[in-house]
């Protein structure tokens, strides 16, 4: 049986599978949205379910949920949510009727000892929730917040799975995937780099973020055009209700926000309209002469401004509309007095939530326009740059068939690429390409018994390289008990975009982006290339088990076979013309061909009941790549990674918080320096006399990344302090301490001098913010 042929028996067995319908009419289906009265904010993963029967669901990051073909007769709802009051409302289910509902929580006053019904444990039963995991500001805000402020990019640093290479210029790598291969979305748009140089901060806010799912493999067929990981980032609307906002500053940086109705909402059955705008900053630069000088005396040069605002726009159904912008910028002003580097992001869109009246389908869409562009200017080397700029859209529909769900959709997304790169002997790789890319996306979610089934399939089309891809999914879970569980998750990824940076940095800032290479390799390890998109494969294992009645245990194993990746060529030294059409593709081409390989476990634990929170992580994970010269390990290759995070709420008003994190690594690989000699150039042809000139150093290298650095690991703590100064205005001090033991972390060693640079030492950092 052909390939082809096996797709399409595959998608015709989805279809028959997913429209098959149930022959008793005797149903009804109520759906509606929860939200906070206060604020008038949706309350996403809130349990809502008909009391003393099976039948429920769990609200979106929209607050939506949909109960469908329950049994026609009447029923007490109820709607539950740690840290709010439930709410318990009569229904009459009526055949073949739709009830639309809005629920409006307060929060609750009394801490909670438990709810009979946690939404998080029913989401473990009715999602597969392979390598996913989903974050809220809340759990944000149980790491120490470094120079005060709290952030996303903290806390990534503790998930399973994830590395990051420094706390200066660090990148995310994530189960062997390299940046370019993790694809950000904020709100629906796409999002180039989300990080700053120091590597502490993101450009996202967490006071204006909803939720966020990272999936670190295995994601379903919604996602495509990335072979690695998706981070999918969500922000909230802005208070419905009055103005509210929040002034913070520290000895990193400052942030405003601020928040509030365009037009209020006065009546649940009357629509609304509302804003959120934030600012933040960073002054490192200028506070570290204060605070830091011990570190450098000319300062830390990280700077960066982030800026992002949304106006939604809601109906009185539920429906609603978003347009967002944004505009974040980094630079690293003389480096060490070795580097100038500088990037700048902006773009905007719109998303809207369709409900249409008579049908229990959800209708969801997006459009934006995001551009990034990045500079580095070293001493001794030539400036490189590198630009994006393109727009992606996409429409889907999501159908609910009692527990069961059918989702489908469309996406579109082109961008223009402009690179300009020096290799290691100055060979100047240039490009300007234009691609478009088209997709289409079915996916569905059955519940049968104990087992969860949510096969999927998308079809990828590259018109660039008039390439399609065609690429089946699946994961899948079996409820073995209510406490024990087994998952499963494989698929076919591609992706177009490919990314570089020089092996010549000593500052590993740049990070450029590339479309579409023509000038590639025809053959790879013996055999015709025939494809020209990067691909991978995932294979994914996993158990939860609940350990105690608060504690989960979760342990993935993960294979991610990289069969075909496209890297600029460091090693090319002849161009790609006639008078060299018998040296090989790998000393001549442009762009070459790898393969590779990523596996390993991860082990988590988390334990959150009332005052105290603990995250316990241990990653075990080997990479592997080969090219036409050598096989090596790259250069974010951890063997080892534990991370530990505790979180503890104390004072007789809950106004004390403690929060501490230690961190350990493995260390990563470099290619170790063998020697020196004399380099000459021969700038002046044939005629040369290399007699006479002098030449520059050059260094002798052993085998790639063939040493390893010294293990990493730093320990965090904050400690916070809330005031209420009236109903709606909190005044909170932050005091935190950065690698409390003063461990001395290698960065990197100059190979001329021999000097080694460390990462941030010992830095405690103090912050104030008001909430009004």
């Amino acid at each position: 049986m052909t390939y082809k042929r096996y797709i399409f028996i595959i998608l015709i067995f989805i279809t028959v599978l997913l429209f098959t319908k149930s022959l008793s009419a005797q149903t009804g289906t109520i759906r509606g949205f929860v939200y906070e009265k206060e604020t008038g904010e949706p309350i996403l993963f809130t349990n809502v379910y008909l009391y003393k029967t099976t039948y429920g669901a769990v609200t979106d990051v929209n607050g939506y949920f949909v109960i469908s073909k329950a049994p026609t007769g009447s029923y007490t709802l109820m709607v539950t949510s740690i840290g709010f009051d439930t709410l318990k409302f009569p229904v009459n289910i009526k055949p073949d009727k739709i009830i639309t509902k809005k629920f409006y929580l307060n929060k609750s006053n009394i801490l909670l000892k438990g709810v009979s019904v946690s939404a998080e444990k029913q989401s473990f039963k009715t999602e597969t929730k392979t390598s996913v995991v989903k974050i809220t500001p809340k759990q944000i805000k149980q790491i120490p917040a470094i120079g005060g402020q709290p952030d996303f990019a903290q806390y990534l640093q503790v998930l399973p799975g994830i590395i990051f290479t420094g706390d200066q210029g660090g990148q995310l790598y994530i189960r062997g995937g390299s940046p370019i291969q993790n694809k950000v979305l904020l709100d629906g748009m796409i999002i180039y780099n989300p990080f700053h140089s120091i590597g502490l901060f993101s450009v996202f806010d967490t006071d204006i973020l909803k939720n966020a799912e990272i999936y670190t493999g295995g994601f379903g067929a919604e996602y495509g055009g990335r072979i690695s990981s998706i981070m999918d980032i969500t922000t909230r609307d802005g208070n419905k209700k009055k103005i509210t906002g929040k002034i913070s500053a520290g000895t990193f940086g400052s942030k405003l926000l601020i928040e509030g109705p365009l037009k209020k909402q006065t009546d649940p059955d009357k629509g609304s309209s509302s804003f959120i705008f934030s600012a933040k900053n960073s002054y490192l630069e200028q506070s570290s002469k204060v605070f830091y000088k011990y570190i450098n005396k000319e300062g830390l040069p990280f700077n960066y401004t982030d800026l992002y605002g949304k106006l939604s726009f809601n109906a009185t159904n539920g429906s609603k509309a978003n347009i967002f912008g944004f505009n974040f910028s980094d630079y690293v002003t003389g480096y060490n007095k070795l580097a100038d580097f500088r990037w700048n992001s902006s773009g905007g869109g719109t998303n809207f939530l369709v409900i249409p009246p008579n049908s229990s389908a959800l209708i969801q869409g997006n459009i934006a326009y995001s551009k990034y562009k990045i500079s580095l200017e070293e001493e001794s080397f030539l400036p490189r740059t590198s630009e994006i700029n393109g727009f992606n859209m996409g429409l889907n529909f999501t159908y609910f068939y009692g527990k069961n769900e059918l989702k489908y959709g469309i996406e579109m997304l082109g961008f223009k690429t402009v690179f300009n790169f020096f290799n290691s002997v100055n060979r100047k790789i240039d490009q300007t390409e234009n691609t478009t890319e088209l997709a289409g996306f079915i996916k569905t979610k059955i519940i049968k018994g104990k087992i969860i089934l949510e096969p999927s399939f998308r079809a990828h089309y590259y018109a660039s390289l008039s390439e399609l891809s065609p690429e089946p999914r699946l994961s899948a879970k079996l409820n073995i008990s209510d406490d024990l569980r087994i998952k499963f998750a494989t698929g076919l990824y591609s992706q177009n975009l490919i990314s570089s940076r020089s092996d010549r940095d000593v500052v590993n800032l740049f990070y450029g982006f590339l479309s579409g290479p023509e000038n590639l390799q025809t053959e790879f390890d013996g055999k015709d290339v025939k494809s020209k998109l990067q691909k991978a494969q995932h294979i994914i294992f996993g158990i939860e088990y609940d350990l105690f009645k608060h504690s989960t245990i979760n342990i993935e194993g993960y294979y991610k076979n990289f069969s075909q990746l496209t890297n600029m060529n460091r090693n090319k030294v002849f161009d790609d013309t006639p008078e060299y059409s018998d040296i090989p593709d790998y000393l001549k081409k442009d762009f070459i061909i790898e393969s590779g390989n990523a596996q390993g476990i991860d082990v988590s634990v988390k334990y959150d009941y009332r005052r105290l929170y603990v995250w316990a992580v241990y990653s075990l994970g080997y990479i592997h790549k080969s090219d036409e010269i050598s096989d090596y390990v790259p250069h974010y290759d951890r063997r080892h990674n534990v991370n530990l995070v505790g979180s503890y709420i104390m004072g007789k008003n809950l106004n004390w918080e403690f929060d501490v994190r230690w961190n350990m690594g493995s260390g990563f690989p470099f290619t170790l320096t063998q020697g020196f000699y004399e380099l000459l150039d021969f700038s002046g042809g044939i005629n040369t006399d290399y007699t006479t000139i002098n030449g520059y150093i050059g260094t002798l290298y052993d085998d790639l990344n063939k040493g390893r650095l010294p293990y990493y690991h730093r320990l965090d703590v904050s400690l916070k302090r809330k005031f209420e100064l009236g109903k709606n205005s909190t005044l909170e001090i932050n005091i935190s301490i950065t690698n409390v033991y003063n461990r001395k972390n290698v960065f990197y060693v100059d190979r001329i001098t021999n000097e080694r640079i460390d990462q941030l030492p010992v830095m405690p950092s103090a912050g104030l913010s008001l909430t009004f």
